[in-house]
Order: structure tokens, then sequence, then C-alpha cells
């Protein structure tokens, strides 16, 4: 059987048997890959450029669609090309890499969905403090403790998985390299300090999910206490759709990450993969961003001065608009 230092590729998973079908999987994955860079580069530059956003809230929303580009980056253009050119694999050293830049991501977004429930918890319950609570500084020091967090856990992940010794092949059952199906490539008993650290970050999520859930139950319940009909509309409108894509990623992953080997089957893993890892960074800039007017107004000034600089007469440098 082969070991860790004979392994030089990993073999992924392949999205469908046939060619064809695999063409079809590459061009709708192209189509949702770019679909979150427009979505998430809107919101990234519309935010740094106009000076009305530039508040704690966006200040989040920023980071938050900086995260969700480089987690779709990580795992969807490999997927594609291995589509495109009907292969299947990745490099050692490529497989490491994905693990730790994903687990970087998707650790660090976390941590900052949990930064932005208290940012809304303090908004709509402690408006007075709020200026206080969340002043630039606080802002800067809690978004670096969430990048720092992610690095920390990724790179805690990563060496621990790939210092295993590797005996059962190399076939990941996955799309892109996960740490549950690379452990399953390891010897019998020797995963054992990987499956703690694992349990650790679990438990770490869910007690950052408990606390995400109890800050927006405290919202809904000053929400309640609202007079207006239409403020109560807007909060409930804005805190309903976060709350359901932070359960959809934490049940999604729990499953992919405290899943029994026995009760693990490829085509479940698939889905529950692109469930946490493809559809939130795609989601994230319609439910947090798009539905404010302030971001919609600041994306379309974004998208018009983008228009009028490419859109001109090719003489006498016209612009059109």
């Amino acid at each position: 059987m082969p070991n860790s230092s004979s392994i030089s590729e990993f073999l992924l998973l392949p999205l469908a048997d046939t060619r064809q079908l695999q063409l079809l999987h590459f061009w709708l994955l192209l189509g949702i890959y770019l679909a979150a860079l427009l979505g998430n580069g809107l919101i990234s530059t519309a935010v740094a450029c106009d000076r009305r956003l530039h508040t704690p809230m966006y200040f989040f929303l920023l980071n938050l669609a900086l995260l969700d580009l480089g987690c779709i980056s990580t795992t969807l253009p490999k997927a594609m090309a291995n589509a495109l050119w009907d292969t299947r694999a990745i490099s050692y050293a490529g497989c490491a890499a994905q693990i730790f830049f994903f687990y970087f991501f998707i650790s660090s977004e976390f941590s900052l969905l949990t930064i932005m429930s208290y940012d809304r918890y303090v908004a709509i319950c402690k408006p007075l403090h709020y200026g206080t609570l969340m002043d630039s500084r606080a802002c800067a020091t809690m978004a670096a403790a969430a990048w720092g967090a992610g690095v920390l856990n990724s790179l805690l992940h990563t060496a621990s998985t790939f210092s295993l010794s590797l005996c059962q092949g190399n076939v990941v059952n996955q799309f892109f390299c996960e740490i549950p199906q690379i452990l399953k490539l390891s010897c019998s008993g020797s995963y054992l300090r990987e499956v703690v650290l694992l349990i650790f970050s679990v438990s770490l999520v869910f007690g950052c999910f408990v606390f995400i859930v109890v800050s927006y139950l405290q919202i809904f319940l000053a929400v309640l206490r609202m007079p207006s009909e239409q403020g109560r509309h807007k909060a409930f409108s804005m805190c309903l759709p976060h709350l359901a894509v932070v359960s959809l990623f934490i049940i999604t992953g729990m499953y992919a990450y405290l899943n029994p080997h026995t009760l693990s089957f490829p085509s479940m893993n698939l889905m529950v993969a692109l469930l946490y890892s493809v559809v939130p960074p795609v989601m994230n800039p319609l439910i947090y961003s798009m539905r404010n007017s302030e971001v919609k107004d600041a994306v379309r000034k974004v998208m018009v001065r983008c228009v009028s600089k490419a859109v001109k007469w090719p003489f006498f440098g016209i612009h059109v608009l």
C-alpha cells in the first residue's frame, strides 16, 4: 500500500461519469463562479468607494465579500479544470494548499458572521452605546481577530492532517481536498489527533452558532417592541435570511465533519460540500447586501462609472454616458 511519502498526487471525485455531463457541470460551475465573483466584487468595490458606506456594518460586509471570493476561488477553479480536461488529479502540494486556504477562509468567515451578529445586536438593542462599542478601532480589532483565528485554525489542521501516514490509497471522495476524506486514507489509529482537533473546532463553531442564535433572539424581541410595522418588517427581512444562511452553513458543515465513515455516501457528501462551500459565497451578496437600498445605490453608481469609462467613441475620446 502507498504511504504519504510515496503519494505525489490525489484523485478527486469526478462530478459526472460521462463526457457530456462533465462539460455540462463545467458550464454550470462557471456560471456559479462568475456570479459569485460579480456579486462579491461589486459589493467590495461599492463599499470601498462610497464614503456613505464607511460604517461598521458595511466594513464587515466588505470583509465577508473578500472571504467569500477567496473561499469559492479555492475550490471551484480546480473542479472546473478537472471537468473541462477530463482529469481527476491534484498534486500533493496542491491538495495541502487547497486545504489550508479553504479552512482559512471558511474559519475566518464564520468568525466574521459571529461578529456581524453582535454588530446587529448592539445596533438594535443598544443603539445609544453603538458608537462607543463599535468604533473604528474596535471594528478593525475584531476583523483582524477573525482573519487571525482563520490562519491559526487552518495552520493547525493542515499541519496535523498532512503529518499523518497515508496507507489507504490516494482517492479522495470529494470534488476538492477535504480533511474528513483525507483522514479516510490514513492508517488505522494514526488520525486520532486530528479527530480531536476537528471535534474541538466543531465545538467552537457550535458555541459561535449558539451566540448568533441568542443574539438574533434578542434582536427579534427588541423588534417586536417597535411601534412601527415598517421597522419590524425591515428588521425581520434582514435578520431571518442571515440566520437561514448561517444555519445551512452549520448543519451541512457539521454533517460533513461529524458523519461516521460507515454512513458516508459519495453523492450525499458531494451535495453537502456544495451546500456549505459554494452556496454561501453565491447567496451572501444577495442576502446581506443587495436587499439594502444603500448598497444597491452604491453598486449602481459603480456599474454606471465602469460603463461610462468602457463605452466611448474610438475617436476624440468622447464618452457616450
